[in-house]
């Protein structure tokens, strides 16, 4: 990404990564159903997904969505070369 940010400089071209946890999609709700190990699909999500993350929540698409329309907007014009977790506090943790 910091390459690809250093290329287009000049071109008004931002990147930026947008780096979320799990978000509820149909990959994601395949993956707790049927379950592992005899768990239930709240014990999968509780358990397995977001046992690590501190906000204890299932990141919403919508969310992601719009971090990438505010990043595309005038607004976003002098954001380049970052990385934006939008994962619940997992990285923090």
């Amino acid at each position: 990404m910091k390459t690809v940010v250093l290329e287009l400089a000049t071109s008004k071209i931002n990147c930026n990564c947008i780096s979320p946890g799990y978000v509820w999609t149909p990959l994601v709700e395949r993956q707790i159903s049927p379950t592992p190990h005899n768990m239930t699909g709240e014990q999968v999500i509780k358990n397995v997904l977001l046992d690590a993350q501190p906000i204890k929540g299932l990141d919403a698409s919508a969310q992601v969505a719009a971090l990438a329309l505010f990043l595309c907007s005038d607004d976003a014009a002098q954001i380049t070369s970052a990385n934006l977790s939008i994962d619940g506090g997992w990285t923090a943790a």
